[in-house]
């Protein structure tokens, strides 16, 4: 996820999810697969496992005492001896422009987590999950944990991207069947346009929790779909996101 995550809560979370203090990270990897962005592998010192779903703090301070911090959903499965976050690289983001600019692998940073317990998935029970953009991140988290599982059959995915090459993890997206919406592009025979209700409905199956995650405007849009289908808005999760600042 990009800066500080606004979150919105339509339904229960995880009780007692694992949450974690301040810790030193060392920089493992540093990789850019997409523009505009920056994948960091964390070894984190005295790491709490994190369930999928949860986020990360991260926080800079300079010489002069200043700080500055955002939250990034965590990419990699629980059983990932690393962290993993996928940043977007914001022009007059703070924190993302040091991410993506000038953390080396060796580095250390200063981070805190796992965070949050009302946008994690449980590993057992079916769930649709929406993402807009950069809101597929913590849906990767979901992914890789039900791949381990070997519970894939439980996730139905559906994404929103302008073009494939501004798409995260857009190869294991692919991999896992995802429906994967262009809004700039064409995506083989599907012309480039906004998701629609009649391309969720075939992804509908009794019992899933939504999952939402996206910017403001995603967010509101493809809730709103999900509740005029028919999903009670107590079994519809909503994360939203977006720049320091500004309302999510």
């Amino acid at each position: 996820m990009t800066e500080p995550p606004d979150p919105e809560v339509l339904g229960a979370g995880v009780v007692d999810a694992p949450a974690g203090g301040w810790r030193t990270a060392d920089v493992s990897g540093v990789r850019r697969p997409i523009p505009r962005s920056v994948e960091l592998r964390l070894d984190v010192h005295d790491r709490i496992d994190h369930l999928p779903g949860q986020h990360y703090v991260v926080r800079l301070t300079a010489e002069d005492g200043y700080t500055a911090q955002r939250s990034y959903s965590v990419a990699s499965a629980p059983g990932d001896p690393l962290v993993e976050l996928f940043v977007e690289r914001l022009d007059d983001g703070e924190v993302s422009t040091f991410l993506a600019d000038v953390v080396e692998p060796g580095d250390e940073l200063e981070v805190r987590g796992p965070i949050g317990g009302w946008f994690v998935w449980d590993g057992e029970t079916p769930a649709l999950l929406v993402a807009g953009g950069y809101g597929v991140v913590p849906f990767i988290a979901m992914l890789r944990h039900a791949k381990a599982l070997g519970r894939e059959g439980l996730l139905r995915i559906a994404v929103s991207s302008r073009t494939m090459a501004e798409l995260p993890y857009a190869d294991e997206l692919r991999e896992a069947g995802a429906l994967i919406v262009l809004t700039r592009e064409a995506n083989g025979i599907r012309p480039a346009g906004r998701m629609t209700a009649g391309e969720l409905v075939p992804l509908w199956e009794p019992g899933q929790t939504a999952f939402v995650c996206g910017s403001a405007s995603f967010a509101e849009s493809a809730s709103r779909i999900l509740i005029d289908l028919g999903f009670p808005p107590a079994d519809v999760r909503v994360e939203r996101f977006g720049p320091s600042g500004a309302p999510a």
